[in-house]
């Protein structure tokens, strides 16, 4: 099996997400940062309206922390089929990660970006909650934990919660 990383910023740090909703358990996991790329929460949703989701954007000086996997080439395909590439949803980029252990060297990772922005949506209050769960269970800085508590959000609305739930259905079908 080909092993490669993937770096996660969003909802893919969280544990829940990542090993159930995806159904991937990786190799090996740790907390990282990717020099010269900027969190953006404002994603537009891949169907209909609702609220955004996570995205990082190229910018000089700026830095994103989250959770570099190791994992199956099979099983960075699968996050790709279920976060909507193939769908135009997000794109493969491979990117340099640094290891907030100072005992691993920096590498390179793939990681999903779009070009997709809508600057007037918020990311759900349940959305940053898994953001906050997977930053914290994998150790990501205090000030960067506070910067995803301090972020605006918008309640769930019941249209969203139903079309997680159609989409959970799905995800799990996908993993039989």
């Amino acid at each position: 099996m080909e092993r490669v990383w993937y770096f996660a910023y969003g909802s893919n740090m969280q544990t829940a997400t990542f090993g159930g909703r995806r159904g991937i358990t990786p190799i090996s996991a740790c907390a990282a940062r990717a020099p010269g790329w900027r969190l953006v929460l404002d994603k537009p949703p891949l169907l209909g309206p609702g609220s955004s989701f996570a995205n990082i954007v190229p910018e000089d000086g700026a830095e994103v922390f989250g959770v570099v996997y190791e994992i199956g080439e099979d099983e960075l395909v699968h996050v790709e089929l279920t976060e909507g590439v193939t769908l135009g949803n997000y794109r493969r980029a491979e990117i340099t990660v640094v290891p907030l252990d100072a005992a691993h060297p920096s590498h390179q990772a793939f990681t999903l970006v779009t070009d997709k922005r809508e600057r007037a949506l918020r990311p759900s209050a349940p959305y940053m909650a898994r953001l906050i769960d997977g930053a914290e269970t994998h150790g990501l800085p205090a000030e960067w934990i506070g910067f995803l508590r301090g972020y605006p959000t918008v309640p769930d609305s019941p249209e969203a919660a139903t079309a997680r739930a159609r989409v959970d259905d799905l995800l799990a079908k996908l993993r039989r």
